[in-house]
């Protein structure tokens, strides 16, 4: 069969040929695939790197697509497994949650299934057009194939930087809310199912108990008081029987009612904590690209709010519920038995009620997860605003949140109140049939006892029954409402637990206990959606060696410290440490060996020593304070009211930059890693803390590998090596000296920070004109600031 595709694609793009025993274009692995079994004559079309197996561990492995078959290998296998194809087959392609799978199917059945984490995703999809392109012969797929920037579900372009297609997450949002996601939460019961069971027993028996009164009633009527009134004695001592047994059931009831509740609470609250704890232990480990897509208080909403009308569910409508069911049986039943004719008749309204129940069920689908969906608007300008509220406050934006907040309250108000004009009209249409049906049941019944057929105490018993049948019945299809709130609850929050981390533990981890820091890229790529970000990135870090990271804005620096720091895996080549790739690492174990300063410091609402011990809760105060000490940061916390034991505020608010900076450091090294990284960690310090820090760091970096990103390229004159980066490559790597004397991209970076830096000395050193508020030196320091611009943009 001759390729429909274009010659220069006949193979993999951006991949070399495969070859026996030569590793791929992924950079040298640890463990080579073996020679690939391509028959005489066959080429390949295209190859897939797979990084999960079946339980999603990671797992190295390669799909290839040929001219005549699929081979499939994966880290362990003895060698390829090849599958022939012909038009007759079909690889699908489906993403969700993060998880990219690829299945490959005949006529009859699936016949196997590969899993990959989303970096491959436009990988997969050109898989599968260069299958359709050669074996189905479809044009339209060698065209797409040119360029893969388009949703393989519904064809929409897709951002250059992005591989989650916005139509399809709307259509998908759009979609009605099933009741049954609320049946996935049986797999949160099943650790309780003897109290469920229980429970159950104990609503069936209360149930029960509650039946006995209206029934009572027969004997009470037709044997006492209609005899009493046609002048015959009253046996009081029947009467006194019949009312023991009335007190009695009630007690029962009570007894019972109270235990059922009780011990479906009990369970309920389990659930319901159980699934907080879940989805939050879930989503912690979640990888950083998850949340770099989501809004906070969207996912405080869905962990919160969400969680607790499912709970609220359990515990108190779907115990009304199942009650309201058995009842409604039990009810049924009795009513059979007592007069089938007339049953009938009391059950006219019943398929009426059911119809409404339905058509309104599924207007309020859609309405319940769209209410949810805008309260979720509403967290959000929370979780800005208050957090933000300096910032806010500084800009004078006091009105501009003020309406954010108003428009976000107003659609949620617009949302509720659609929901509630359907469901204002629902209640008053169940009362009335109910009513309805109780009319029935009266004049049937008053012209049954006219006729002789069924006596006073029947037709009483009747009414009590029914009136327990329909309010049952109202009740029941008043659930409606909060089955629907939680079904949407639930989709939301499973929605959380469906994702899959894009950083996945290995199947087989590799464990690493003594770490002496050596780290290798090899061949390192990474792509943010179809953006490339980091390009063909080598280089090797020796244990013990300080590197500095320079570049301008946008090079690819912290992008690189965030896969050294496996925040990210990478879409190409690999990292080392100490010659194993970090994906055969436990997340957490290879995490542990490395301490990180950020950027922006963060810190949680607590005292300043539970800060510098978040990475070690178990440090002692010696220990807290000898890192504090070495951060420069210990005199200052003395200085605050109740010293390590002062409350640093939200996020560190009560503090200075420089001093949230300085305790973001003393946390890192007090757990003492063999690789310390630390991302513009002087940014937010002025120069005179800088030169504390850098003092510390003179000595802090002996013995342990460090890699610094900075803008000051002062603060990395001690570094054993420079490692400048531009646009995602490494352009020069060197000392200081040696890289100014090539005068190339690093002398660049350097004129143009000794110009910034003259031109504010000298605005600083000029004298203010009068009348003008030294607004004559203004023009100097722009202009500096300005050659500084220029210089960077060439």
């Amino acid at each position: 069969m001759t390729s429909r595709l274009p010659q220069h694609q006949q193979h993999p793009p951006g991949d070399e040929p495969l070859q026996p025993g030569k590793n791929g274009p992924d950079g040298p692995s640890t463990a080579p695939w073996p020679p690939l079994p391509l028959h005489p004559g066959e080429n390949v079309l295209c190859a897939l790197a797979v990084d999960l197996d079946s339980d999603l561990h990671f797992l190295p492995g390669r799909l290839v697509l040929g001219t005549e078959a699929l081979y499939a290998w994966q880290q362990g296998a003895d060698g390829w497994l090849r599958t022939p194809l012909d038009h007759r087959h079909e690889i699908r392609f489906a993403e969700h949650a993060g998880l990219v799978t690829l299945s490959l199917h005949d006529a009859d059945a699936r016949l196997a299934v590969w899993h990959l984490t989303q970096q491959g995703s436009i990988q997969a999809q050109r898989l599968v057009e260069c299958f359709r392109a050669h074996f189905q012969q479809d044009p339209q797929s060698a065209i797409r194939v040119q360029d893969m920037s388009t949703c393989a579900v519904c064809g929409a372009a897709l951002p250059l930087d992005d591989s989650h297609c916005q139509a399809c997450s709307e259509k998908e949002l759009e979609a009605p809310v099933s009741s049954r996601v609320l049946l996935r939460l049986t797999r949160f019961a099943r650790p309780y199912k003897w109290l469920v069971l229980l429970g159950f027993v104990l609503t069936l028996a209360s149930t029960a108990a509650t039946l006995v009164p209206p029934y009572l009633t027969i004997p009470l009527m037709d044997d006492i008081l209609i005899p009493s009134q046609a002048g015959q004695p009253v046996d009081m001592g029947l009467v006194r029987h019949y009312l023991g047994l009335l007190l009695l059931s009630a007690l029962v009831a009570w007894v019972l009612g109270w235990s059922r509740t009780y011990v479906l609470s009990l369970v309920s609250e389990r659930i319901g904590m159980d699934l907080r704890t879940t989805t939050f232990n879930h989503l912690m480990g979640l990888s950083l690209d998850y949340f770099g897509r989501r809004r906070t208080g969207d996912l405080i909403a869905r962990i919160g709010s969400e969680t607790e009308k499912i709970n609220t569910f359990l515990s108190v409508n779907a115990l009304d519920f199942a009650t309201d069911v058995i009842m409604i049986a039990m009810t049924a039943a009795i009513l059979i038995s007592i007069d089938p004719t007339l049953a009938m008749a009391a059950l006219v309204p019943l398929p009426f009620i059911l119809f409404l129940i339905q058509r309104v069920r599924a207007r309020l689908k859609i309405g319940f997860e769209r209410a949810a969906r805008v309260w979720s608007q509403v967290t959000n300008v929370l979780a800005d605003a208050i957090p933000g509220v300096r910032v806010v406050k500084a800009f004078a934006q006091e009105s501009r949140e003020q309406q954010r907040f108003g428009d976000a309250n107003q659609n949620n108000f617009q949302a509720n109140d659609r929901v509630n004009r359907t469901w204002a009209l629902f209640s008053p249409s169940v009362s009335l049939l109910t009513e309805v049906g109780t009319l029935v049941v009266w004049a049937f019944g008053i012209w049954l006892v006219a006729d002789n057929n069924i006596t006073v105490g029947v037709l009483t018993a009747f009414i009590a029954y029914i009136g327990r049948f329909y309010t049952r019945l109202d009740a029941m299809s008043r659930i409606v409402n909060s089955t629907q709130r939680a079904a949407a609850g639930a989709k939301r929050i499973f929605d959380i637990l469906d994702q899959v981390s894009t950083v996945p533990e290995p199947a087989r981890p590799v464990p690493m206990n003594d770490v002496h820091g050596r780290i290798s890229l090899r061949n390192l790529g990474f792509r943010y959606g179809s953006r490339s970000v980091l390009r063909g990135v080598n280089l090797d870090i020796q244990p013990g060696e300080m590197i500095g990271l320079v570049g301008h804005s946008g090079s690819g620096k912290s992008t690189l410290v965030n896969l050294i720091c496996r925040f990210h895996d990478a879409s190409e080549g690999a990292i080392l440490c100490d010659g194993v790739d970090i994906r055969q690492i436990g997340v957490a174990d290879y995490h542990r060996h490395i301490g990180l300063v950020l950027q922006e410091p963060f810190l949680f609402f607590g005292t300043v020593a539970e800060n510098i011990a978040y990475g070690r809760p178990d440090a002692t105060r010696e220990q807290i304070i000898a890192a504090a000490r070495a951060a420069h940061a210990h005199d200052f916390i003395l200085r605050l009211p109740q010293g390590y034991d002062s409350l640093v505020g939200e996020r560190g608010q009560s503090l200075s930059g420089g001093e949230r900076q300085r305790i973001s450091i003393a946390r890192a090294l007090l757990i003492d890693p063999r690789i310390l990284i630390m991302d513009e960690a002087t940014s937010a310090v002025d120069t005179e803390t800088e030169k504390e820090i850098q003092k510390a760091l003179d000595n802090l970096v002996q013995g342990r590998t460090t890699i610094a990103v900075a803008h000051r390229l002062s603060t990395l004159r001690k570094a054993n090596r420079l490692v400048v980066m531009d646009r995602g490559e490494i352009v020069e790597v060197g000392g200081h000296q040696e890289l100014l004397d090539k005068r190339g991209a690093y002398w660049r970076l350097y004129q143009a920070q000794q110009r910034k830096t003259d031109g504010q000395d000298e605005a600083a050193a000029a004298p203010p004109s009068h009348g003008d508020n030294g607004s004559e030196n203004r023009p100097q320091a722009g202009t500096a600031v300005l050659a500084h611009a220029e210089e960077e943009s060439t």
